[in-house]
């Protein structure tokens, strides 16, 4: 019986390992630097869906220095972007648009935020881009978002 509970014991050990655990919810910070935590972020494609927390962890308020996180085809990221900032506050992100995969709202420091979208219609290895579409942020907060 002691046996036993040992390799559950590693069972459950080797299942919370990194690369082993599907990982269907992430996280990523934005700072008062305009930049993010990371310019990559990787999802498996066995993620029905996934969930995508954006944290600030600034101190200035959304109107000063807000982000978002927003996702679109890598084609489609600078009209997005361009559109947001035309589409203007409170979220910078254009209405209705097609080529918006997803996107949270706009948030100040200390302020945390999350969206969560299917992944079914995307492609494994496809070409995605993530961006903050703040006024002018989207130049320097962006990144890759891999389909694995």
């Amino acid at each position: 019986m002691k046996r036993l509970t040992v390799v559950v014991g590693l069972i459950g050990l080797v299942a919370a390992a990194p690369g082993f655990a599907q990982e269907c919810s992430l996280t990523i910070e934005g700072n008062d630097q305009i930049q993010f935590s990371t310019k990559e972020m990787r999802v498996s494609s066995s993620c029905e869906e996934v969930t995508i927390t954006l944290v600030h962890t600034g101190q200035l308020a959304a109107n000063v220095m807000g982000h978002n996180w927003v996702l679109t085809k890598t084609e489609d990221y600078m009209p997005v972007a361009q559109a947001g900032q035309a589409a203007g506050p409170p979220n910078y992100v254009p209405a209705n648009d097609e080529r918006v995969i997803a996107a949270t709202e706009v948030i100040g420091g200390g302020e945390e935020v999350s969206v969560t979208f299917d992944l079914s219609g995307l492609e494994p290895g496809g070409d995605y881009t993530y961006f903050c579409s703040f006024p002018g942020h989207f130049v320097l907060m962006n990144g890759k978002f891999i389909i694995e």
